[in-house]
């Protein structure tokens, strides 16, 4: 069984007592050190202090030259001890025999010490093991009114004696250090139950495979990803949702981007900043048609939400795509319809003939051509000198596409028990722009105007649909007219979601949407009028302006 490595929380919190322990443990010997460093020099000066007054006394300075020193100097010393709080005084010949100490039997023995600089006339300090053990001593010269050295005083306190005075010091150091301590190890607690909870409790070996994982997973997936935080801004996007929703390349350290900076739709924008839940929502920008999923996010630990990811899938293609099959079928439907009702004309005309009446066949043939000529009059041709031009131009809805079209629209709006009138007789040139773009404005119109009088007729008459293309200036005119209720709210007629369907596999409320950001991208232009007795939706395609 692997042992679990502790986490970033644990690490940092045992480092930081760690270091706070060592910290105040140095800090503790160092204060000891001054202290004592302190206390000595203080007993130093309060030594010198004492062995230069007992020096410069006159009685002192009389009774060095007296037969027998020690008789009066003793006492003297001995009062001056218990009065100084000094250890001991010594006064001694300059040959360093005692005069005076507190212990009676070292009276007439040899100092222990260092003499030589008093001796020249000079004050010092030392620490110097002597009979009462080791002692900060200060020792003066005792001199005459001529100057010279007639004896010696020394005076000293015990270093025993300067570490027990260390002891009130000592006691409020070790309390200021643990209290140092506890406050540091309550703090760094703190600190690493707040780590632990950002973390999840993770050590930093599994955040870095984690974040490995995560780096790699988000540059591989084809969808858009987005990591949006508790602020409302993306904090996290990969190359994907940069070319969705035109946001700047992912870099390693990505600055947060408000939602409100965003160049998308209301909508999306609105969805983001919400949080709420979404499930394959359908959102279309000036450029694409994009499909949104958005989730919360939670943390293992903790039921507050992180923030919100959203996928972005891009669904243009797929739906130009599926208007362009759409198309194909319906013009093939058309095909088989116009070479079932061909085949049909010429059993006939083969029955004449075979009956001898050549004359009734000749002319029933000749209506059907005379029928079909609006059909075959749209046919492209090549060049005068029998060949095309350079290379082959884009497919375009030419009159004969656009009848084949509309006569499959026909065919089903007659399943649905609709009418559907088609006028392109005016029509003798392309319609502009490309076949998709056309074929998907008229195809939605033609379709929404046969749900809308499928669904009720605004006038009381039979449910009816008419499409006329006719040449304008400088272009073609598309207008789709129904005889349904009509539509209660223009405006919200044209944004997503907006239909008077159920929802189907496709979605729904698509139709109107993705026809005006169609003819806004091709450079046409659409308006409505709507009653009670039906709508007319007129769609111009300036040749001028619409791309080719």
């Amino acid at each position: 069984m692997a042992v679990r490595r502790w986490s970033i929380a644990r690490r940092l919190f045992a480092l930081q007592l760690l270091f706070v322990v060592v910290g105040v443990a140095v800090g503790g010997a160092w204060s000891w050190s001054s202290a004592r460093a302190d206390v000595e020099a203080d007993a130093g000066d309060r030594s010198t202090a004492v062995a230069v007054s007992i020096a410069r006394n006159p009685f002192v300075v009389e009774q060095a030259s007296a037969s027998d020193p020690s008789a009066r100097l003793e006492p003297y010393a001995l009062d001056l001890m218990r009065r100084t709080h000094t250890d001991f005084i010594t006064i001694m010949a300059p040959d360093r025999t005692r005069w005076t100490h507190p212990d009676r039997a070292e009276i007439g023995r040899p100092f222990r010490g260092t003499v030589a600089p008093a001796l020249r006339g000079e004050t010092f300090t030392e620490t110097f093991a002597g009979t009462l053990g080791p002692s900060v001593r200060a020792v003066t010269p005792i001199t005459d009114g001529d100057g010279k050295v007639v004896g010696l005083v020394a005076a000293g306190v015990t270093v025993a004696n300067i570490s027990t005075a260390l002891v009130p010091r000592l006691v409020s150091v070790v309390v200021l250090a643990l209290a140092i301590v506890a406050v540091s190890a309550l703090f760094s607690w703190l600190l690493s139950r707040h780590l632990d909870r950002i973390t999840a409790g993770r050590g930093p070996e599994e955040l870095a495979r984690v974040f490995a994982s995560y780096e790699g997973v988000l540059h591989s997936v084809h969808e858009g990803l987005v990591v949006i935080d508790r602020s409302g801004s993306v904090v996290l996007h990969n190359d994907r949702a940069a070319e969705l929703l035109h946001l700047p390349p992912p870099t390693e350290r990505q600055e947060p981007i408000p939602l409100a900076d965003l160049d998308v739709p209301e909508g999306l924008r609105a969805l983001l900043a919400s949080g709420d839940r979404a499930v394959d929502e359908t959102h279309v920008t000036p450029d694409r048609v994009l499909v949104v999923n958005q989730e919360m996010a939670f943390s293992r630990a903790s039921a507050k939400p992180l923030g919100t990811v959203a996928t972005i899938r891009d669904q243009t293609e797929l739906l130009h795509l599926s208007g362009e099959l759409a198309a194909t079928r319906t013009l093939t439907d058309a095909l088989r319809a116009q070479t079932h009702e061909f085949a049909n004309r010429l059993h006939a005309v083969v029955a004449l003939m075979e009956l001898g009446r050549v004359d009734e066949a000749v002319r029933f043939a000749s209506d059907e051509l005379d029928r079909h000529t609006d059909v075959h009059t749209g046919t492209d041709r090549p060049d005068g000198d029998g060949s095309s031009a350079g290379m082959p131009e884009p497919p375009a809805v030419t009159p004969a596409v656009l009848a084949a079209v509309l006569n499959g629209k026909r065919a089903q709006a007659h399943e649905r028990g609709v009418t559907l009138v088609a006028d392109t007789s005016r029509l003798r040139t392309p319609v502009p722009g490309a076949a998709s773009d056309v074929i998907t404005v008229i195809g939605n119109l033609v379709d929404n105007a046969v749900d809308a009088v499928a669904e009720g007729v605004g006038d009381g008459g039979d449910p009816r649909v008419v499409v006329t293309v006719t040449p304008v200036d400088g272009g073609t005119r598309i207008v789709v007219e129904d005889n349904g209720p009509g539509i209660a709210d223009v405006g919200a007629a044209y944004e997503r979601g907006w239909s008077t369907k159920p929802s189907g596999p496709e979605g729904r409320g698509v139709g109107l949407d993705l026809v005006r950001s169609t003819v806004s991208r091709i450079g046409g232009a659409i308006t409505v009028s709507t009653g009670p007795s039906g709508s007319t939706f007129v769609v111009d395609l300036d040749v001028q302006r619409v791309p080719a």
